[in-house]
């Protein structure tokens, strides 16, 4: 390179540096400088083409010499850029599409063209050149430089070996067919068999496992299928589960148990791996038996034979275990299903297995499929292959309080040593053992709490189980406390746990002999009864039913209880004493109708309570058939004997049905019914007007009381009236004898027969007089209907013989026309009379109205005229003010627009004296920044020519020097003889060189024209000279042609 082109290549830096930190306002002032001076933008624009034109020639320059330094360092030091591809684990691990982007692109760095002549090809890399004359690819190996011939194409690399560390393995598809071979020193190297056409030979189809060794190349048509990985370690109290997909045979301890038989054949060496396995193992791992010479494979079953070693035959589809602590080592006929991990079998626990195909276990017993059984060992357990874990059984830790219930699944002998049939059921407590892990034959029924029972307490055992241990079905035995026992299979207790009867002095039972048997001196027979009477403790045997427990029943003299004889039938009622029920007597229930119990539980008082009742115009009734209270208060107690309280003022009856005889009771008194008693129900009418059966009573209320009643009634001309009537009343019971009494119920609704009669008076007196004359005379008409009127007055009371009722006064509430058409006309009346009222007010009222308004209306235009002055008054001020105002803005507004345009002058003024002082200073800043510039572009240009010079000069002093020692290696290795005889030869044997060569034509020159002898021969013998040349030199050699050809493109 030469001086100008270093120059070109440091000053265009400059300059852009110098442009890129120029501020935009020297550039601004350049522009209005340039516009002041056109010849100068000229010159100026006209250098910086011609600068920039050297630029891009210096650029161009410096890349083509920056590559070609670079492609002579790759080429003479390769093994640098082949650091990039790393076959560690960590490489391994990354993920392919990383590895393939990573090998990517250090090849497309490094990596030379398939047309490349020369390829060095470093230590561990490897190439496939294929021969285009007889279409066969072949590896060639490094280290070395290969020449590539015109026949010849790089189909693949430099690519890096395949390095497999110690304890890992690779997998390769389509594996190179090998043979062994003896080298010097006794060892043997597997070399790959080539066809006659050279072409190396493929196991196509089939995998192979290589283990740790000497880098190895992929020959072509060789696949790595799996990449390098560790071999995998087997911990202790693990196994890998492998299967064979191949049949081979291997070699095994003899210690140890072949094949599925519960155990596990190791299939390779135990503990650390050297790492110098070239990837067979003692059975001829990683290779099959029919690749192994006969002769060989004798020898090495006779090696191993006296190693303590057999041949295993595997199968395809056999499953064996391969047991850790170890490493395995794999095989292209095996794979790995899964890891089996120990179970740890902790105190009271036990491994339950079953056997998934016929085998041997680890004790040496022989288990068909399907059988179960259990490992109690403690510690660590390996299923075999063919065990299958079902599940850890864990052992039921018996105490004194719990028994283990258990049920024999099948015929066998258990843990005690007991014979067990099938479907038997025991019980195993803490005397036979402390803990109990369940068997496989047995089924756990659940734990079985202790039956305690205190001194006062006993039970009854149903089908008890006999001193022989078999259940007594039918039996029944009795147990009294106190004890503890457990109840055995088959034994239920009758009623559980029962106390002792503890009768008191007041207390009794009832007792019922379910089978016959002797009590004492007494002999009782089956279905007997009996009682017997406290103080006592008793426990009844077997043969005794306690019927039920009597107790004395305290008895006031208002109270009572039904008792019946179960012999006899007979009801009675005890009152007012204590009575105990005897043996063959019982409480009896009375039953009533659901009326009458709802009005006994109702507990209403018949004379305050009467107004408390449902609406009647709604169709409702007071108690509805099987309504009680009973939702909110317990139910009577049917066995007691019914009272019922007579209020004051009242009668009730009550009728024997079974005497046919009735009696009334006057109050305050109590009733109380006998067995075959009930009450006399009144259902009276309620309501207005009245409705039947809408009051029910189990009393009669005496009066005077008061009834209500809505009637209809028309006059003589038809006109229909509404009245609403109230009559008093009583009942005469001046007389109570029974006949007497006895007429008060005669009427079942007194109510509505009364109001019927009096309705009926009404209306026959009132359709004989005018609407007019009824509505002046009402109260006269009606109660002389009622009443009667004899002698110029009425009567005083109105009698009903059949119950002896007694009315004695009529009021009338209300009179309504009942016609719409006499209704309106009687509302139109009114309403005329109120308007005639309304309006008279009405006039009055606007009278009064117009009065005001028309003084309202004077004060209002007095008022107006008034504002109207005032406003005259404040609009003269107002303009009078907004006179002013305009004066004094038109001043300001002049005021304040002279100052502004002279604040305006006096800003422009300033404005522009310190532009023009920037202006003086950018261009002085502009000037010098020039200067700078240009002082520092000459400066650098000067130290780079002399640099540059001074790069030329040591240049030169190099390449003599290479030169002369070329000169002297060029006399070195042609030898002082052979320049001799090559000066000192004659014509003759010019002459014979030449016809040698086949030359036709001579050069003849005398010694005043010189011939370079050196040069000459070396074109002649050139070939042979090369030949001889050393590598040290042949490379300087093509060092110098490539630098003289960038010199050549350079220039």
């Amino acid at each position: 390179m030469s001086a100008t082109s270093l120059a070109s290549h440091h000053v265009p830096a400059e300059k852009n540096q110098n442009e890129s930190f120029r501020r935009p306002d020297a550039k601004r002032s350049k522009n209005r400088s340039r516009s002041r001076s056109p010849r100068r933008d000229r010159s100026r624009s006209i250098s910086r083409r011609r600068d920039r034109s050297r630029s891009i020639s210096r650029r161009r320059d410096r890349s083509r010499s920056f590559n070609s330094r670079r492609e002579k360092k790759r080429s003479l030091s390769p093994r640098r850029n082949w650091n990039r591809f790393d076959s560690s684990p960590e490489a391994d691990a990354m993920p392919s599409y990383r590895r393939r982007e990573r090998s990517s692109s250090a090849v497309r760095d490094w990596s030379p063209s398939r047309d490349s002549t020369i390829v060095r090809i470093p230590p561990c890399h490897y190439l496939h050149v294929l021969d285009q004359n007889t279409n066969v690819t072949s590896v060639v190996l490094g280290p070395q430089t290969f020449v590539r011939q015109d026949n010849q194409r790089i189909e693949k690399g430099p690519c890096r070996m395949v390095v497999v560390p110690p304890r890992h393995y690779c997998v390769v598809e389509n594996p190179v067919v090998k043979r062994e071979e003896a080298e010097e020193g006794g060892t043997r190297v597997a070399a790959p068999v080539l066809d006659a056409l050279g072409q190396a030979k493929l196991r196509h189809g089939e995998l192979e496992i290589r283990f740790a060794g000497e880098p190895f190349p992929l020959y072509p048509g060789e696949l790595l299928k799996q990449p390098v990985k560790p071999l995998k370690v087997v911990q202790a109290d693990t196994a890998l589960k492998v299967r064979a997909i191949l049949d081979f045979d291997e070699y095994v301890d003899e210690e140890e148990s072949v094949g599925g038989e519960g155990g596990a054949a190791k299939t390779a060496e135990r503990g650390e791996g050297s790492g110098k396995s070239s990837g067979k193992s003692a059975s001829g791992r990683g290779r099959k038996s029919g690749d192994v010479p006969a002769s060989r494979r004798g020898v090495e079953e006779v090696e191993q034979r006296d190693m303590g070693k057999r041949i295993v035959h595997r199968a395809a589809g056999d499953v064996w275990l391969f047991e850790g602590p170890g490493t395995f080592m794999p095989r292209i006929e095996t794979i790995v299903e899964e890891t089996v991990r120990a179970s740890v079998i902790t105190p009271n626990q036990a491994l339950r297995l079953r056997a998934t195909k016929e085998c041997v276990d680890r004790s040496g017993r022989h288990r068909v499929t399907g059988e179960e059984w259990l490992v109690k060992e403690i510690g660590a357990y390996l299923p075999g292959v063919y065990e299958e874990v079902v599940d850890v059984v864990k052992a039921f830790v018996l105490t004194e309080k719990q028994a283990l219930h258990v049920r024999a699944l099948k015929t066998f002998v258990d843990d005690f040593g007991v014979s067990r049939n099938n479907g038997e059921e025991w019980l195993i407590t803490m005397t036979m053992t402390d803990a109990h892990i369940p068997g496989v034959y047995e089924e756990v029924l659940g734990l079985i709490n202790i039956t305690t029972l205190s001194p006062r307490q006993y039970c009854v055992i149903i089908d008890p189980v006999g001193t022989d241990g078999k259940p007594q079905y039918g039996q029944k035995k009795l147990v009294r406390g106190d004890k503890s026992f457990f109840l055995m299979p088959g034994e239920k207790l009758e009623k559980g746990i029962q106390n002792v009867y503890v009768l008191g002095e007041e207390e009794g039972l009832v007792l019922k002999a379910l089978e016959g048997f002797s009590d004492g001196n007494v002999q009782r027979h089956p279905g007997d009864r009996w009682m017997i009477k406290g103080p006592l403790e008793y426990v009844p045997p077997v043969e005794v039913e306690v019927v039920m427990k009597r107790r004395t029943i305290p008895l006031h003299e208002s109270e009572g209880i039904y008792i019946r004889d179960i012999k006899t039938g007979n009801v009675r009622a005890v009152t007012g004493s204590s009575y105990m029920i005897k043996e063959d007597e019982e409480l009896w229930e009375k039953q009533l109708s659901d009326t009458v119990e709802a009005l006994l539980a109702s507990n209403k008082d018949p004379l305050a309570d009467r107004s408390i009742r449902p609406d009647v115009g709604k169709g409702e009734q007071v108690i509805s058939k099987g309504e009680t209270d009973a939702g909110k208060k317990p139910g009577r107690d049917k066995t007691r004997v019914i009272t019922f309280r007579v209020p004051h003022n009242a009668a009730c009856q009550i009728y024997d049905y079974r005497a046919k005889l009735s009696r009334v009771i006057y109050g305050p008194e109590l009733a109380m019914l006998g067995p075959d008693e009930q009450f006399t129900q009144l259902s009276l009418s309620g309501g207005k007007p009245k409705k039947q059966n809408v009051i029910k009573a189990l009393c009669l209320l005496l009066g005077p009381d008061f009834a209500t009643d809505i009637i209809t009634v028309e006059t003589a001309d038809h006109a229909r009236l509404s009245l609403q009537l109230a009559y008093n009343w009583h009942f005469d019971v001046s007389d109570k004898s029974p006949e007497a009494s006895a007429k008060l119920f005669s009427v079942p609704d007194f109510i509505g027969d009364s109001c019927k009669a009096i309705a009926s008076r009404v209306r026959g007196a009132v359709a004989q007089t005018p609407f007019d004359d009824f509505h002046k005379h009402s109260t006269k008409i009606i109660r002389s209907s009622v009443f009667g009127f004899s002698e110029g007055r009425f009567g005083e009371e109105l009698r009903f013989p059949q119950n002896n009722l007694v009315v004695t006064s009529v009021d009338i509430q209300s009179v309504e026309p009942v016609d719409q058409r006499t209704r309106d006309a009687l509302q139109k009346s009114v309403q005329m009379a109120i308007e005639i009222t309304t309006k008279s007010q009405e006039a009055a009222a606007r009278h009064e109205a117009e009065r005001l308004e028309q003084e309202a209306r004077g004060r209002l235009e007095r008022q107006k005229i008034q504002d109207e002055a005032e406003a005259e008054k404040a609009r003269r001020e107002l303009l009078e003010l907004q006179a002013q105002s305009a004066a004094v803005e038109s001043t300001g507004q002049a005021k304040a627009e002279a100052q502004s345009r002279a604040e305006a002058s006096r800003i422009e003024g300033e404005t522009a004296v310190e532009q023009a002082k920037l202006k003086a200073e950018a261009m002085a800043i502009e000037a010098e920044a020039e200067l700078k510039r240009l002082s520092q572009a000459r400066e650098a240009e000067l130290e780079y020519v002399v640099a540059q010079d001074k790069q030329q000069i040591y240049k030169s002093a190099e390449l003599n020097n290479q030169e002369i020692h070329k000169f002297e290696q060029m006399v070195a290795s042609l030898g002082s003889g052979a320049i001799v005889s090559m000066a000192t030869a004659g014509k003759e044997h010019q002459l014979k060189m030449l016809e040698a060569l086949g030359l036709k034509s001579t050069l003849i020159t005398d010694g005043s024209s010189p011939i370079n002898l050196l040069s000459t021969a070396a074109g002649l013998i050139g070939a042979g000279v090369e030949e001889l040349m050393p590598p040290a030199a042949k490379r300087r050699k093509v060092d110098d042609a490539e630098v003289t050809s960038a010199e050549d493109d350079g220039a």
